[in-house]
């Protein structure tokens, strides 16, 4: 099963207004010159997460997901495709999946936004199982 990501916007918003809390808070604990500094990166920095992680937009985002049995494999914003290990422990909500990654790594982060909602179903499923359902989707019953 080949899942392809879409770009989230709303994800890209909470990314860049967290750290702009946290640069916030950076400067009402340390005044000055160096809490503005300190502020300014974490904000260049949740730019930096939004662009890549949300957006999409680096070559380095994962744009695909590749599902065989208990094997993931990932298509990177290059075109370049990697066989990965992934880690037991996954999180799984309604509202996004956490992947993490053993080899390379990273973890892989997919809210709601970013896959059509049966597919990413089948993703939140395969993270919970470590494998795909055997029944086909229109077999089931509603």
């Amino acid at each position: 099963m080949r899942l392809v990501l879409t770009p989230s916007p709303l994800f890209a918003l909470g990314v860049v207004l967290l750290h702009g809390i946290a640069a916030a808070c950076v400067l009402a604990v340390l005044p000055g010159a160096m809490g503005a500094l300190l502020g300014l990166a974490l904000l260049l920095l949740g730019l930096a997460a939004a662009w890549s992680r949300a957006l999409l937009r680096s070559r380095a985002s994962v744009r695909a997901l590749e599902i065989s049995g208990a094997s993931l494999s990932v298509e990177l914003g290059s075109g370049e495709r990697l066989a990965v290990e992934a880690a037991e422990r996954r999180y799984v909500s309604r509202l996004a999946v956490s992947i993490p990654l053993r080899r390379p790594r990273r973890t892989i982060f997919v809210t709601a936004g970013m896959l059509p909602a049966p597919e990413f179903r089948q993703l939140r499923i395969w993270a919970l199982w470590g494998r795909l359902p055997g029944v086909a989707a229109a077999q089931l019953p509603a």
